[in-house]
């Protein structure tokens, strides 16, 4: 018996060792990026200057990392897997999401989740296979392995290098990352997502004046305080941009619902996932500011089962990705591309703007 209890008290110790050396580990290697940092880009080739008053059709797409297709699910939202069946899988949601962006002639695609380096994504550099005319990657999840609950213990997310992506087929001056509040203090925080705005100042022909395009990812899986923070943080910075007298469009992943999208899509799953709700008080003060949306189609699923549209019950609908847009950017239309999930848990939304004056 005292042998038993020695086997056990050393296996004991040796697993707590274990966890105090990876704990350890993770925290002296934690990606703590500056505020503000100038990003290189990864393409640049677009040199054709934005006209005054051009008409712009932009479209934003959380692509899930080309892992999240109507294969599959999340641990997260109450799925059973960690990451994509396999590398395949991951490269056939990868081709189709790359033909949906060249397959028109956007003037900017905005995408989040987007991998350099994962373990998930079986270390596919997806930044640069998506890449064309001028593109800049802002990283908002960088850890060399992600160890979360011990659902995972037997297979582990793992590294994890992932980020924002913006392409543009317009010359862009220069794009900075600029970090938002992070809701988790140690140790939650260090394998966590540390997110950003990626922000892309685009000259405006004859003028001294911007676009200014914000690709964003706000807060998933928070108890609503970091959304919060972060969306303060995008409204002043956007509020600030338009007084220089700049453009200002942003987009993205919003992880929020849109005003009537509750309505339209109830949330009978709140015990799996509940996302924030967006009021017209988020939006800057004055007249012209607006969230530009598309309630007819659906933007992002439930990944609590493989993706099933029969299945009315369990298949949850939500609208939570979308634009701000400034009173002097004129919206002609907005459509979220009802691509069946095939390749992400996402669909993407176009949107077709004109710069004008208020």
């Amino acid at each position: 018996m005292k042998k038993v209890l020695k086997s056990l008290l050393v296996l004991v110790l040796l697993v707590v060792v274990a966890l105090a050396g990876l704990l350890g580990w993770l925290t002296l290697t934690e990606y703590n990026p500056d505020p503000i940092e100038t990003l290189e880009p990864l393409k640049a080739e677009a040199v054709t200057p934005l006209p005054q008053g051009a008409t712009l059709d932009i479209l934003s797409w959380n692509i899930g990392y080309a892992g999240l297709g109507a294969e599959s699910d999340f641990i997260m939202d109450g799925g059973q897997n960690v990451r994509a069946a396999d590398e395949a899988t991951v490269q056939r949601y990868l081709d189709g999401i790359n033909e949906v962006t060249r397959a028109a002639d956007y003037s900017f695609v905005i995408l989040q989740e987007v991998d350099t380096d994962s373990s998930r994504t079986y270390n596919i550099n997806q930044a640069e296979k998506l890449s064309y005319g001028t593109a800049y990657h802002a990283m908002n999840f960088n850890c060399p392995f992600v160890p979360n609950p011990v659902t995972y213990v037997t297979e582990p997310i793992g590294k994890v290098t992932s980020g924002l992506l913006t392409i543009s087929r317009y010359k862009v001056e220069n794009a900075e990352r600029q970090s938002l509040p992070c809701p988790f203090s140690w140790p939650l925080r260090i394998a966590n997502l540390k997110r950003c705005l990626l922000v892309s100042y685009v000259p405006i022909e004859g003028t001294d004046k911007y676009l200014v395009l914000v690709n964003l990812h706000l807060e998933a899986y928070d108890d609503g305080e970091g959304k919060i923070a972060q969306t303060k943080q995008l409204r002043e910075f956007i509020e600030n941009e338009y007084k220089k007298g700049n453009y200002v469009i942003a987009g993205g992943d919003f992880n929020q619902i849109f005003p009537g999208g509750l309505e339209k899509y109830p949330n009978s799953h709140g015990d799996l996932w509940t996302p924030g709700i967006l009021g017209d008080d988020m939006l800057p003060e004055g007249d012209g500011w607006r969230f530009v949306y598309d309630l007819n189609t659906p933007s992002c699923r439930l990944l609590n089962q493989p993706y099933d549209p029969t299945d009315v019950k369990n298949t949850q609908y939500y609208v939570i990705d979308g634009f701000i847009i400034s009173p002097n950017v004129q919206l002609e239309f907005v459509k979220t591309l009802d691509l069946g999930f095939e390749n992400s848990d996402h669909n993407p939304v176009h949107i077709q703007v004109t710069l004008v004056e208020p």
